[in-house]
């Protein structure tokens, strides 16, 4: 039988960025994309927030495939079922490390918000209760909280008290059905978060018009 094993080996990791980090800033967006997306597109949706105080920066998964067959355009994904626990290790350890790199170029103060789309969302939290970045508030747009983490642990709900949680859903999203919000608000409860819920007009997309309509109202 053949024998398993396995190494690390240094990645080259990609990221796009809008804006520039300096002392004007005022926000830093951390932005991850959903399944089979790209940042170099995702971060596109984040235009409206043109203006020299919003800083975004937007990882990349570190798995590429082509979506749709071999002659199929390029995307990316953060991860499988397939050796999750190393996917986990190697996409948190890259967004810890450019995390750093990017608040670095701004100022003290700056608010810090993270910003998960689709499977970028359980991204984003498992990120956040592993490595438990600076933050200010998390967004989850068109994604659910990973059922599989314990928020309750002292050193991860000290980290996330007091800090705001939306949640935001479209009035036409097929991937989010009836069912799976209330199992979702079942999780919230039990594991004693406070998620605010928000719906916009749109699908499974993060619509332009609906995030700038958000950012005015919540930031």
């Amino acid at each position: 039988m053949p024998t398993h094993h396995k190494f690390l080996t240094p990645r080259t990791a990609h990221y796009y960025t809008l804006g520039e980090a300096g002392p004007q800033t005022k926000r830093l967006w951390f932005a991850c994309h959903g399944y089979a997306q790209l940042a170099q597109h995702f971060i596109r949706k984040f235009d409206v927030l043109a203006g020299p105080e919003d800083y975004v920066v937007a990882p990349e998964g570190l798995s590429r495939f082509y979506w749709g067959g071999l002659d199929g355009p390029v995307a990316a994904s953060w991860m499988t079922r397939g050796n999750r626990l190393d996917e986990i290790r190697d996409y948190t350890n890259m967004l810890s490390t450019l995390f750093q790199e990017q608040l670095d170029k701004c100022p003290q103060e700056v608010e810090v918000i993270l910003f998960g789309f689709s499977q970028g969302c359980a991204t984003l939290v498992r990120w956040l209760v592993q490595d438990l970045p600076r933050f200010d508030q998390l967004w989850l747009w068109g994604g659910l909280i990973p059922e599989d983490l314990d928020y309750r642990q002292p050193e991860i709900s000290e980290h996330l008290a007091g800090k705001p949680i939306h949640h935001f859903r479209g009035d036409a999203d097929p991937l989010i059905k009836d069912e799976y919000i209330e199992l979702h608000r079942e999780l919230i409860k039990k594991q004693e978060l406070i998620v605010q819920e928000h719906s916009y007009a749109g699908d499974h997309r993060v619509v332009r018009e609906e995030l700038k309509r958000f950012v005015k109202r919540l930031t």
